[in-house]
């Protein structure tokens, strides 16, 4: 993990490899932003005259490289754009704060030491530019780089990146204008960096390669991170579902050579009075089933397990910033195969709820493994539940890649999580249940079918899971399948791979249900 310290040093007197200034779109040209000013007097105040010269404008992520002048410590002058020059009065967004931090912790892999010298308003702008440049200079490497990464001999290693060898992440972060002594700046550093550290180990489980993380793999790690930080821990095996009655989660992993594993993980803390339960999809790989997918559909399908890894990051996050809110994470993990003891369509299972359910299809294997995850987190009376789920093509045709949707059986509640999500920077939308899409998961056979009309495909499968929350408890679902994997080119603080969707939003839900400011 990168590390990060809040630096009383000056601009032009810190020793790193780059210095990170901010530069705004203005109206006649770029503009140097706030933080910078002692940067802009190494230039004889001519630094935005330098960034127009070579076609820096200040759009948003910009990346410009410029030599630092004389009265500088540093080699090279990292300028990163944040977009138009804020209203008189005004702030630059904490989001524009945390990509633009972000893009440039990216363009520094590599690099041992940076230092930011970007606009620091208050405390909420130290955490955004921390927990931007963080997560920023992630990078996921632990396959790449063979012997020379391996190698006992120091400078062997060192020469990895000039041999072909992955660029290591960006070293140490310095935040210059944030107050070591201050308790709010100090504060907001801790918990950004908690946040940071808990979502890269999302990211990392999402990105590891399905042969290595198997449910009982996945179980395990859990297990051991929740022993580490005082969190009770409980793991169901095959033998414990099969006879606890969980048809769903069983019936999804019983084609695979790697049985299912329900994980609950429990956070208390003595003074809580509110008790979240977060339910976690866990597909540690998803080959449709019997209902195989189609070419070119399975190759990204280890990120199947991407709610699971929120809901568990957000646990962890949860006990090592001390919230005084009680958290339980459930993370429904299996692996989605085709064998000759594979769940076929047509199908019936019980539920652990008691509810049969007819399979249509076996690709629709999130709602069932879901289903008596759901059930058994609301056996417990929690204040509220949130399921994460990568669960549906349909929602990412309704909302793309970057937006994840929010349904509910609490209108309340949906929009208190949709503004949380916003808040923390995570694009999110909320969606109905329609009540007329019930009767299309209706069955002949069983009590409800786990495939109904594909128009709506994505509040179908919520409708479905609505069934299966115990009867006063309000919930929520988030239907992460478009951000949970990024594809593209890296931007702001998103890299390729696993993106840690929904952890953010987690967390912010259990800081507000402990403070009682849920709204």
């Amino acid at each position: 993990m990168t590390a990060l310290t809040l630096s009383t040093a000056g601009a032009a007197t810190l020793r790193a490899d780059a210095l990170v200034v901010g530069v705004a779109k203005g109206p006649k040209g770029p503009v140097v932003a706030a933080g910078a000013e002692a940067v802009d007097k190494a230039y004889d105040g001519k630094l935005a005259a330098v960034l127009d010269a070579v076609g820096a404008s200040g759009t948003e992520g910009e990346i410009t490289k410029l030599p630092a002048p004389a009265g500088l410590k540093v080699p090279v002058v990292l300028a990163v754009g944040l977009g138009s020059v804020p209203e008189k009065d005004e702030s630059f967004d904490e989001e524009v704060l945390r990509r633009a931090a972000g893009a440039a912790a990216r363009a520094l892999h590599g690099s041992k030491k940076a230092a930011f010298a970007l606009p620091l308003d208050d405390a909420s702008a130290v955490t955004a530019v921390a927990e931007g440049a963080l997560l920023g200079a992630y990078a996921f490497t632990a396959y790449q780089g063979g012997e020379t990464k391996t190698s006992k001999n120091p400078e062997k290693a060192d020469k990895a990146d000039k041999n072909g060898g992955p660029k290591q992440p960006l070293g140490e972060i310095a935040l210059l204008g944030a107050k070591p002594r201050d308790k709010e700046h100090k504060a907001a550093a801790e918990r950004a960096t908690i946040v940071a550290t808990e979502l890269n180990i999302a990211r990392d489980l999402v990105n590891t390669p399905p042969n290595d993380l198997t449910p009982e793999a996945f179980a395990a790690v859990a297990s051991a991170t929740a022993k580490e930080n005082g969190i009770k821990v409980q793991v169901l095996d095959e033998k414990a579902l099969i006879k606890g009655g969980y048809g769903g989660i069983m019936g999804v992993g019983k084609g695979s050579d790697n049985p299912p594993r329900l994980v609950k993980l429990s956070y208390t803390h003595p003074k809580a009075e509110k008790t979240l339960a977060f339910v976690g999809k866990g597909i540690t790989y998803d080959s449709g089933g019997i209902s195989l997918k189609p070419a070119g559909h399975n190759e990204t399908m280890k990120c199947d397990m991407a709610g699971a890894a929120a809901v568990f990051a957000s646990v962890v996050a949860a006990a090592k910033l001390g919230l005084q809110v009680n958290v339980t994470g459930w993370l429904a993990l299996a692996e989605n195969m085709p064998s000759g003891t594979a769940t076929k369509p047509g199908d019936v299972l019980r539920m652990y709820s008691g509810k049969t359910v007819e399979v249509l299809n076996t690709d629709a294997e999130g709602r069932l493994v879901l289903g008596d995850a759901l059930t058994r987190a609301s056996e417990e009376n929690p204040d509220a539940i949130v399921d994460v789920a990568t669960l549906t093509g349909a929602m990412m045709v309704a909302l793309g890649n970057r937006t994840f949707a929010i349904m509910s059986n609490d209108d309340a509640f949906r929009t208190s999580v949709h503004e949380i999500a916003e808040e923390v920077g995570e694009s999110s939308w909320p969606m109905p249940l329609p009540a007329e899409l019930r009767k299309s998961i209706d069955s002949p056979t069983a009590d409800i079918a786990n495939m109904g009309e594909r128009m709506g495909g994505g509040l179908v499968a919520g409708i479905f899971l609505k069934e299966f929350v115990g009867e006063g408890v309000t919930w929520a679902h988030l239907d992460i399948a478009g951000p949970a994997f990024h594809e593209g080119a890296p931007y702001g603080y998103t890299p390729k791979g696993g993106t840690g969707a929904a952890v953010r939003t987690l967390v912010r839900l259990a800081e507000r249900t402990a403070t009682g400011d849920l709204g």
